[in-house]
């Protein structure tokens, strides 16, 4: 554990120091305004910032970060804001006691934590105390992970040391203009970095859940998220902010517009938009009960390594903050390239199936198109109650495929098209897998909503008795 001897406070306390005592007022008024203490004043309720720490500094000068509490929409939040006026923001060991502190406040009472980035880097005045400070921030918001939801807000740059764990959070959200990486991008010598440290790049790359226009958009973003989260792993998350949805939903609905339909008006926040083409992922609620949201058919594709990735990772958090997860399965399996397989593509898959079969969270599936092979595989039979469009397909694989190995003696060149919907009707029909228990329930679309809330209400009191262990190997 690192030592941070050299922290000190500017307040004098009237030992052998020879600078006369200041009042408070002198003190508050020693310390200028920054931007950072702004941007936590825009994130918190009016008049419920407090402060912590304010005088803490070394060397003559004030922490290069802000901390304090306040309440969002009346609950309790932590947060720290980099104060890049104060030696550009670097990170120090004043710096890191400071935000360990905070993470210890977070953690004793269940509250969430927000931290605001915009910083150059570490203070390499320090040396490898300044290793220190970054490794003590690291090992402390990491025993914070799963227990409350951490967001990192990159208002500005973060980079290096910073950026990672920056990108351990639960979310990060940006600005368009904010930057964000590990590497510089102006060390290399072409253009081989091209768009590195943009947040478009994080956005494609996953590493950011949400890119606003600007500041302002980005802080509401956070309080959002905020407002529908639970404050912590044992509170059950809820809220009444919304209003009951009143919207029909229809078979051919996908995506973003099926999820809209069937959650709580407005309460939907759509995360890691930019990554992966066919998946889609938010948080919502359903009659006020916050819900994890996962569909498959955001485009026609089939699900890709990015798709997998970002489906598994969206997955983990709701499960670590027992929220209940809705997926809406419409896909044609997990696809496949040379380029992807070389690139490992199995290992995402693989992991996406490890995310959903290890969650014990509440898990429905409903199957709204179609559902083959290894998409079907990976996501359905997990899921604790599975429901069906009466029309949807469910198979081994696409029909076409399965009729010429299935059925090729019996292709003449007229009759495939016969053949296919008959072994839709058949072997793949939904009745078919209801006949063999492997779909709970075959709805019709107007049903949708209150079928969700029906299996979500009756999975409240779900208990999962796991095998001793330490935690899942997950397949990274």
């Amino acid at each position: 554990m690192a030592n941070f001897e050299g922290v000190k406070t500017l307040v004098d306390t009237g030992g052998n120091s020879k600078v006369a005592r200041k009042t408070l007022a002198e003190m508050e008024q020693s310390i200028p305004d920054s931007k950072a203490r702004e941007r936590l004043v825009q994130l918190f309720d009016e008049d419920s910032f407090v402060e912590t720490g304010k005088f803490v500094g070394s060397g003559g000068e004030t922490a290069s970060v802000v901390t304090g509490y306040g309440l969002i929409d009346g609950a309790t939040v932590y947060a720290f804001s980099q104060d890049i006026s104060v030696k550009g923001g670097a990170v120090n060991s004043t710096a890191a006691a400071k935000l360990c502190k905070l993470y210890d406040m977070a953690v004793k009472n269940g509250a969430p934590v927000v931290g605001i980035y915009d910083s150059k880097g570490g203070d390499i005045a320090e040396g490898a105390a300044m290793l220190d400070a970054y490794a003590y921030i690291a090992q402390s918001a990491a025993k914070l992970s799963g227990v409350v939801p951490q967001i990192s807000f990159v208002a500005g740059l973060c980079a290096g040391t910073a950026a990672m764990i920056a990108c351990m959070a639960d979310f990060v959200v940006m600005t368009e203009k904010s930057e964000f990486f590990m590497t510089a991008p102006f060390v290399s010598e072409d253009d081989s970095f091209k768009g590195a440290g943009t947040a478009a790049n994080a956005a494609n790359a996953g590493a950011a859940a949400i890119v606003e226009k600007d500041e302002k958009a980005a802080i509401e973003a956070v309080k959002k998220l905020i407002r529908i989260l639970p404050s912590n792993n044992l509170e059950l998350s809820g809220n009444d902010y919304y209003e009951e949805n009143t919207a029909a939903v229809t078979a051919d609905l996908k995506a973003d517009a099926m999820v809209k339909a069937v959650a709580d008006k407005n309460s939907v926040i759509e995360l890691y938009k930019e990554q992966g083409a066919a998946s889609y992922t938010a948080i919502g609620s359903i009659s006020w009960k916050t819900v994890g949201f996962v569909a498959t058919d955001k485009t026609d594709d089939k699900l890709s390594a990015a798709d997998c990735a970002k489906i598994a990772r969206f997955v983990s958090f709701c499960d670590a903050f027992s929220i209940p997860v809705v997926t809406l399965l419409d896909s044609a399996g997990i696809g496949g390239t040379q380029a992807a397989e070389l690139a490992g593509s199995v290992r995402d898959a693989a992991k996406l199936a490890q995310v959903y079969a290890s969650a014990t969270t509440a898990k429905i599936t409903l199957v709204t198109e179609k559902a083959y092979g290894s998409a079907y595989c990976a996501i359905a039979p997990a899921s604790d109650i599975v429901l069906a469009y009466e029309n949807s397909v469910i198979a081994a694989a696409d029909p076409k495929a399965a009729v010429i190995f299935l059925k090729g003696d019996e292709l003449d060149g007229t009759n495939e098209a016969a053949l296919i919907e008959e072994y839709k009707d058949n072997e793949a029909s939904v009745f078919t897998l209801a006949a063999r228990g492997s779909v709970d329930r075959v709805i019709d679309p107007d049903d949708t909503r209150t079928a969700v809330l029906s299996a979500i209400d009756t999975l409240e009191g779900k208990r999962v008795h796991t095998p001793q262990r330490k935690h899942i190997n997950f397949v990274y």
